[in-house]
């Protein structure tokens, strides 16, 4: 059986240890990897070499939009395999049209996410951050002694979780382990469903007015945009943290960092609306705000798990069996 031409297209200093050698080797055993060194454009003589003869590409964080003009040059294409989370912004409906399949590694990189969002809402609950500030600045356990017998920890706490995403529902599972209440806000959940998951159905007012610590999971679409806003960040409780690893664009930002300002809640954001806020930003100097650079997701080694989601993946293509996590034209509206 002649084996599928597989091509590589995304940026190699955005995808470090996603495919790393012995990946690579893997994948040429499956194929013919036509070039280890990945595409960075669809146009140019050298794309259009390996596009013409390519019926797998594996595509990753950096590569360019997979448009027509990209698909005509791409006869024999069967497969996309993103070597990332969301493939929105990488293929559109004319990859669908084509009669092309897609698969991704979201659910490889929810992981990650899911771990980093069980982290913060340990140390949320705990009022890790506060405890830190002040021994540091006073040197001394005059300050944090005191604050040891607030109503804070982690025992009994209500934490809401507004989305069940792959992500979301692995936040989920992490945290049944622990003394948790979980509320959930999904409208796509039943109650049925809510049930097996374990969680409380609530409305998303109710979540915010009920949880001490809210943590988002819902993808970035027009009905989402600034769902957390002012009236909602009022109806959160004093000393209640917000957490964010989705998307910057479902807060209002204005709105957080004037209810931030007031001291009131707490926040910890991974993500922000611009991507990377302006240099005068209160996000970075407010005290009661834990701020990363979007590091939630896949970052050093756990991007390998990204390569071998898609690897499996390709396997299960060429042996004709059915994709786990394959992508329909659908499904689009719907993601991150």
């Amino acid at each position: 059986m002649k084996r599928p031409a597989i091509a590589l297209a995304m940026l190699p200093e955005r995808t470090q240890h996603v495919l790393p050698p012995e990946l690579l080797a893997r994948l040429d055993q499956l194929g013919v990897l036509l070039d280890p060194t990945p595409m960075t454009t669809f146009t140019g003589d050298r794309a259009r070499r390996l596009l013409a003869e390519t019926e797998i590409l594996v595509t990753g964080w950096g590569a360019p939009l997979f448009d027509a003009n990209a698909l005509a040059s791409t006869p024999n294409l069967r497969l996309v395999a993103h070597a990332a989370g969301t493939v929105k912004g990488i293929v559109g409906p004319w990859v669908f049209d084509g009669g092309v399949r897609v698969t991704h590694a979201a659910q490889a990189n929810a992981l990650p996410v899911a771990e980093f969002t069980l982290a913060a809402i340990i140390f949320a609950g705990k009022s890790v951050f506060r405890f830190r500030d002040l021994y540091v600045a006073h040197r001394d356990r005059t300050l944090t002694h005191p604050l040891q017998a607030e109503p804070i920890g982690n025992y009994r706490r209500v934490v809401g979780i507004v989305g069940a995403s792959r992500i979301g529902r692995r936040v989920i599972e992490l945290l049944r382990p622990f003394d948790y209440e979980i509320l959930l806000y999904d409208p796509m959940v039943t109650e049925g469903e809510a049930g097996d998951l374990r969680v409380e159905k609530v409305d998303l007012d109710t979540l915010f007015r009920r949880a001490d610590i809210v943590s988002l999971h819902a993808p970035s679409l027009p009905q989402t945009r600034h769902m957390v806003d002012a009236r909602r960040l009022s109806l959160m409780k004093d000393g209640g943290t917000l957490i964010n690893t989705a998307r910057g664009a479902l807060i209002d930002e204005d709105a957080l960092l004037a209810a931030l300002k007031t001291g009131v809640i707490d926040a910890v954001i991974d993500v922000t609306d611009p991507e990377i806020p302006g240099r005068s930003s209160p996000f970075y100097d407010l005290p009661n705000v834990f701020l990363t650079p979007h590091i939630a997701g896949a970052i050093g080694m756990e991007r390998a798990r990204l390569g071998e989601t898609v690897i499996d993946e390709i396997a299960r293509f060429i042996d004709g069996r059915p994709l786990r996590y394959e992508v329909r034209a659908q499904d689009l509206e719907r993601m991150a």
